[in-house]
């Protein structure tokens, strides 16, 4: 009775972990046609009804309204990934799923949870201990990165890698260092890819308000965080005005205070102000007769970008800066039929550069955008560590083999932990040839053949099986290394759980069940409405 009795305990221990299953499971089913290059996309349709076209698991994610808190976890740790590395989070979501999967198997078989535990970070620990030894490629010091960043841009490999690693290459400092804010990307809607290029400085979609289309060499910038003009009407104030003639001097006033405002800009040697803000006519009309050019902003990440790289802060009210940005040059540059403002920034040895991008469709020019962010993580992890390794799915098959070659020599419970790490490992390449349209055992067992030859550069290609080295499909080994730490970290996390406990929602005020009562709200007495004064 007790031989019977106690794996029965056990199974009811690991229920917990059961409960969480489902919410990883269709996180990951969610993601799984979007993993790769040739995976497919989702129409994410706001809680406003607005639309946007994306295969990037990390804004899939954020798009999501989660109530399950096992759910919530797994984005929180796909989201940090993307963050820090860039890329990475729909590898985090799905492999922790299928960890969890096959840690539900090896729960129902008995094996205890602090086992479970113990036997995966053993596992995980010595993945990250291999994954040195799978780096065959370093990008040189001199070496054009175009090809080592094809896999970090993805299907916008061909036209854009090119142009990322210029970028890239235009902006290192003179020790080989690399600062993600001296790159910008701006995307101007019109023209092809092929016509994107790049411009010295900082480009910002936008165009001169007034008549001043250009600053003098070494102009001094301003960077407001408010309206260029009088207080917005929408400010919480009052003005009590008994007559005609004290409206006529306030409106004197107002002008007068723009002026002087206008006049302390010029004073203080400001020779552009760039506004996140609404333009008064007045306001600018001054700006103009002192020969300032006011720009407005497009969005508040193109003014926090330039106070960054300008060394500049945002000035909350139209007063100048204690310590204003200097540029080489301001001007307008015309692409086309749109426009965009170029700061030409005095930074001697690191210069900004940026990428400007062309596209016919707002969501072809924002994944064009995305993709261009992605390689210039990736560019910035290779100044960290120039090390690459096998991509399109042939670094999870090497580590797939040497975890279970390495579990077949240990005994319980080490041995079926790495074996499922192994197995879990494996469902990432079946991802790739799934949304690649291929037959996913004839490709798996091709590359389980090549590998166990020895072969580990083997990977899935849009038609089969690829040559990782002759294709130019390289990962970052820091990205990697995130991935199956965060991975890790999460798995361990959600095995841990003992038991999800869910708040009880505090129960709604009585007054409020009363119907006379709600009645009376929403219909309220007319002599009120006809006596507002009383």
């Amino acid at each position: 009775m007790c031989s019977r009795a106690e794996p029965a305990r056990r199974r009811r221990a690991g229920s917990p972990l059961l409960r969480s299953l489902p919410a990883a499971q269709a996180l990951a089913r969610l993601l799984r046609p979007c993993y790769g290059p040739h995976g497919r996309r989702k129409l994410l349709v706001g809680a406003r009804g607005g639309a946007a076209l994306t295969g990037r698991a990390a804004a899939i994610l954020r798009g999501l309204q989660l109530e399950h808190p096992a759910a919530r976890l797994l984005r929180d740790a796909a989201q940090a990934q993307a963050e820090g590395g860039g890329a990475g989070a729909g590898l985090v979501v799905l492999l922790a799923a299928a960890l969890l999967l096959r840690a539900e198997h090896l729960l129902r078989a008995g094996l205890a949870r602090s086992q479970l535990r113990r036997a995966f970070a053993a596992a995980a620990a010595h993945a990250l201990a291999l994954l040195p030894a799978l780096a065959t490629r370093s990008l040189g010091a001199l070496e054009d990165p175009a090809r080592a960043l094809r896999s970090a841009v993805g299907t916008h490999a061909d036209g854009l890698a090119p142009l990322v690693a210029r970028a890239c290459w235009a902006a290192r400092a003179p020790d080989g260092g690399f600062r993600r804010e001296r790159v910008a990307v701006c995307a101007l809607p019109g023209g092809a890819l092929h016509a994107s290029c790049l411009l010295p400085g900082l480009a910002v979609r936008a165009e001169p308000c007034g008549r001043v289309a250009a600053a003098p060499r070494g102009a001094s910038v301003a960077l407001f965080a408010c309206d260029f003009g009088p207080a917005s009407p929408r400010a919480p104030a009052t003005a009590r005005l008994a007559s005609a003639a004290d409206l006529a001097a306030f409106g004197k006033g107002s002008e007068r205070l723009v002026e002087t405002q206008v006049a302390q800009l010029a004073g203080a040697g400001i020779d552009v102000a760039v506004v996140w803000g609404d333009v008064d006519d007045t306001a600018l009309a001054q700006a103009d007769q002192r020969s300032i050019m006011v720009v407005r902003a497009g969005s508040r990440r193109d003014l926090v970008h330039l106070s960054d790289v300008l060394d500049t802060p945002l000035t909350p009210h139209l007063r100048p800066p204690l310590k204003p940005g200097r540029c080489r040059r301001v001007y307008q540059q015309q692409l086309g039929e749109a426009s965009a403002v170029v700061f030409e920034c005095e930074h001697p040895g690191t210069p900004a550069v940026t990428l400007v991008l062309r596209g016919a469709t707002a969501e072809g020019l924002r994944s064009a955008e995305q993709a261009a962010c992605r390689g210039f993580d990736a560019y910035c992890q290779l100044c960290q560590d120039p090390r690459l390794l096998p991509g399109a799915g042939a670094t999870e098959m090497a580590l797939a083999k040497m975890l279970a070659e390495k579990g077949s020599t240990l005994e319980a419970p080490n041995g079926p932990a790495f074996q499922a790490f192994a197995s879990a490992l494996r469902s990432l390449p079946e991802a790739l040839a799934e949304n690649a349209g291929l037959a996913v055992s004839d490709v798996m067992a091709q590359m389980n053949a090549a590998h166990q030859a020895g072969n580990f550069l083997v990977g899935v290609g849009l038609e089969g099986i690829i040559n990782v080295a002759q294709e130019d499909v390289w990962d970052t080994l820091i990205g990697k290394a995130q991935a199956l730490r965060a991975v890790a970290d999460v798995t361990l996390e959600l095995v841990n759980v003992d038991e999800i406990v869910v708040a009880k929602k505090s129960a709604p005020n009585p007054q409020d069940l009363n119907p006379a009562r709600k009645a009376a709200q929403e219909c309220p007495s007319p002599v009120k409405n006809k006596f507002p004064g009383t």
